[in-house]
């Protein structure tokens, strides 16, 4: 017999919120999940933004997306995509509603925190050769020693050819590493701080230790990896001033714990958002509204540069592509909504101290909603307006997708920005959303399938509703 619900428990149910692990409410997500996320461990395998197109921009054209044409005015259910210089994406489905009545738009970044080559890196050191790096994006610098890493990038020849770079990946490919001391030798280092341990300048990827067969030669190790190089890629020591390479761990993407409900792996900030956010794309059949969404560079140093969001290269598109029906982007802009997709920081009990429990996000309670970012006083940040987050919600309710909320850490600690500061700018109505991440912009970062694919639903929910704005 089923005991009656006292007025208390009523009350509470319809008053207050409480929160649960999607695993105690819906046992069969993590099926979904997982098979979810056997293509998402596919697109990890793209490690720099470069390669996250690489993987993209076939499977587009595949699904009759075309290359968008300058003048040309789209008919509902067209699909087109803008690549920006192999960096930076754009894809578009047109909606039924006249575009002149706003886009749902959903941007993330494909850049992640590497090591990247300096433009003179190769040097020899006690019979050792080394590439010297510049740290790209903020990282623990201790986490990158010791660990196996992969080379990735472009070089560009002299012949105007451009050279695509991976070593590393394949099973049968050599690893670099960047060397750290013995605890025995190590009774200063271990004196310094966190982020002193290891430095910057030490940062030196190890690549080679033998000597090229010639007596007559000064740097015989640097001189045959360098002979090594120009045998499998064509390319000279003076090549690396025109190149873009950068070292990444060598980790491949994986399940993690015995029931393989999480994903570990590099770069997953951001790539489990541009997945989600690809996904939905993809499948969003006939949208109401018109559709756009971005992947996009250089979020992880300030989003500066050309394929960067303050850049105008998603102004200028906006331009050409709402001009062939007589409108001006910022009427546009102005009746449309965004969700800046980026990931958030799941609570680890570890390191329980810097978190604010009430108002941070989980592992398995779905994609977090933050309404704003930014540090200490909301530095720097996009703030939601409540009916921005209102509409949202009620988007995501309607679809029946479970949601939190999360800032980053606790006021006084956390601080953290997206790109929903760079892309408001344009009078656009914008709200964060993305998974919660245990070991953040560490070489191998962990996410709960169940998030991911939540996320997902999200975004196509989002991309879905007939919703207007109001």
């Amino acid at each position: 017999m089923t005991e009656k619900k006292s007025e208390g428990q009523k009350l509470e149910e319809k008053l207050l919120m409480r929160p649960k692990n999607l695993g105690e409410t819906d046992g069969s997500l993590l099926d979904k999940a997982m098979e979810f996320c056997e293509e998402y461990k596919r697109f990890l395998c793209g490690k720099t933004e470069r390669e996250v197109l690489d993987h993209a921009v076939p499977i587009l054209k595949k699904k009759g997306y075309k290359e968008f044409q300058i003048g040309k005015k789209y008919a509902p259910g067209n699909k087109f995509y803008m690549n920006n210089r192999d960096k930076a994406l754009i894809m578009v489905t047109v909606g039924k509603r006249p575009v002149a009545d706003g886009l749902r738009i959903g941007v993330s970044h494909t850049d992640s925190p590497r090591l990247d080559l300096k433009p003179n890196p190769l040097f020899e050191d006690t019979d050792m050769a080394y590439l010297k790096t510049h740290y790209y994006g903020g990282i623990k610098k201790y986490q990158w020693a010791a660990v196996p890493l992969s080379l990735h990038g472009v070089v560009s020849l002299i012949s105007g050819k451009t050279v695509k770079v991976v070593i590393g990946e394949d099973e049968n490919d050599p690893v670099f590493c960047v060397t750290d001391l013995l605890p025995h030798l190590a009774m200063n280092q271990m004196k310094k701080t966190a982020a002193e341990v290891i430095e910057g300048e030490q940062l030196n990827i190890l690549v080679g230790c033998w000597p090229f067969k010639d007596e007559k030669v000064s740097s015989k190790v640097k001189l045959n990896i360098m002979n090594i190089l120009f045998k499998k890629y064509g390319i000279t020591e003076k090549d690396f001033l025109t190149a873009e390479l950068c070292a990444v761990p060598a980790f491949k993407p994986i399940d993690v714990g015995l029931d393989r409900s999480m994903v570990g792996a590099y770069g997953q900030d951001d790539s489990a958002c541009a997945f989600a956010g690809f996904m939905a794309e993809l499948d969003c059949k006939d949208p109401e509204f018109t559709t756009v969404t971005i992947f996009a560079d250089k979020e992880e140093t300030g989003s500066d540069g050309n394929t960067g969001m303050r850049s105008f290269f998603f102004r200028d598109f906006l331009e050409d592509f709402v001009s062939a029906y007589g409108l001006q982007a910022r009427h546009v802009l102005k009746r449309s909504v965004c969700l800046s997709c980026d990931v958030n920081a799941a609570v680890d009990p570890a390191f329980g101290d810097v978190f604010e429990r009430n108002n941070c996000s989980f592992l398995n309670r779905g994609p977090v909603v933050s309404k704003y970012t930014g540090s200490r006083g909301k530095y720097s940040t996009n703030d939601a307006s409540a009916e921005t987050m209102g509409f949202l919600r009620r988007i995501l309710d309607e679809a029946e997708v479970p949601w939190q909320v999360g800032e980053l850490g606790k006021v006084d600690i956390g601080g953290g920005g997206t790109i929903a500061a760079d892309i408001s700018v344009h009078n656009l109505d914008t709200v964060d959303i993305g998974v919660p991440v245990l070991s953040m912009h560490s070489p191998f970062e962990i996410t709960s399938k169940t998030d991911v694919y939540l996320l997902y639903r999200a975004v196509l929910a989002f991309y879905s509703s007939k919703l207007e704005k109001e």
